[in-house]
């Protein structure tokens, strides 16, 4: 039986290519060992789940539950925050929770979040990544046609593999949605993948909302580890891989003045929020 790829043991997937660096193996195992903000959520936290019905790529079936207290009728729009790599049921709920206590201090916007089975190996939880891009997009056109409101949408970490790859199903679809924006903070993705010719760029440049890119060159699970483990750098540490060829309503965020780490991005007075805030008006 393989070992679990979680974070902490990534850097041996990696091929332990750092271990030649002197330091390097213990220094990157330390970024490893981050935390995000000590924030518990309430059990009213609104949130969103495949977990249980789509528990990997071989699955048929895409329900998308709801959980929490989803009683917001006075608010003019939702956030919906998609979380990233070894992410269990409750960190979910907190993370999404962290972020609502963050952004507060700038919008007064309710924020739901978006729960999936990442918490298995690296490369399973790339597949159902991918696996959640269909019942994500059919939810937020099923959003748009009984609710209607704008959704701010978040992908942190390969959280933004999700987002991505549910733009991609969107325009696949052709299913109209009411998202007013879509933001990736520290996005576990190829740096390539966003450009004109990449993964997402012909889904970034039909899409009718802004999606941008909010990268820190000082998050060293992605400058190290995720450089490692794909062979390829990711757009959450260097932004897109070449600027001339970002698609047309994509932009580049630098953050790396104010987010010291991966587990920084959300984190109430310390993150980059303010920045997000600010790009959804």
């Amino acid at each position: 039986m393989r070992p679990r790829l979680t974070k902490r043991n990534l850097l041996l997937g990696a091929g332990g290519a750092v271990a030649v660096l002197a330091g390097g193996a213990a220094y990157v195992l330390s970024e490893l060992d981050g935390e995000h903000a000590d924030y518990t959520a309430p059990e009213s936290q609104p949130m969103l789940t495949t977990r249980g019905r789509l528990s990997d790529a071989e699955s048929d079936t895409q329900t998308v539950a709801t959980e929490g207290e989803w009683s917001f009728a006075d608010a003019d729009e939702l956030v919906l925050f998609v979380h990233g790599f070894d992410t269990g049921p409750q960190a979910a709920r907190d993370q999404t929770y962290t972020l609502d206590v963050g952004l507060a201090e700038y919008r007064s916007s309710p924020v739901a979040g978006y729960s999936w089975e990442s918490d298995g190996e690296w490369a399973d939880a790339k597949d159902v990544a991918d696996a959640n891009a269909e019942p994500l997009a059919d939810w937020l056109g099923q959003w748009a046609t009984d609710d209607g409101r704008p959704v701010h949408l978040i992908g942190y970490s390969l959280g933004a593999r999700v987002v991505c790859a549910a733009i991609d199903e969107l325009q696949a679809s052709g299913t109209a949605t009411s998202l007013a924006s879509v933001s990736l903070l520290g996005g576990a993705i190829p740096s390539d993948s966003v450009e004109r010719d990449g993964t997402y760029g012909d889904a970034i440049a039909a899409l009718d909302a802004p999606v941008t890119n909010f990268y820190s060159g000082r998050d060293r699970v992605l400058g190290w580890v995720y450089r490692l483990s794909d062979r390829t750098t990711a757009v959450g540490s260097v932004g897109v891989d070449d600027p001339a060829a970002a698609p047309d309503g994509y932009a580049d965020v630098d953050v790396t003045d104010i987010v010291a780490d991966h587990y920084s991005y959300f984190e109430p007075e310390e993150g980059c929020l303010s920045r997000v805030a600010d790009s959804l008006d």
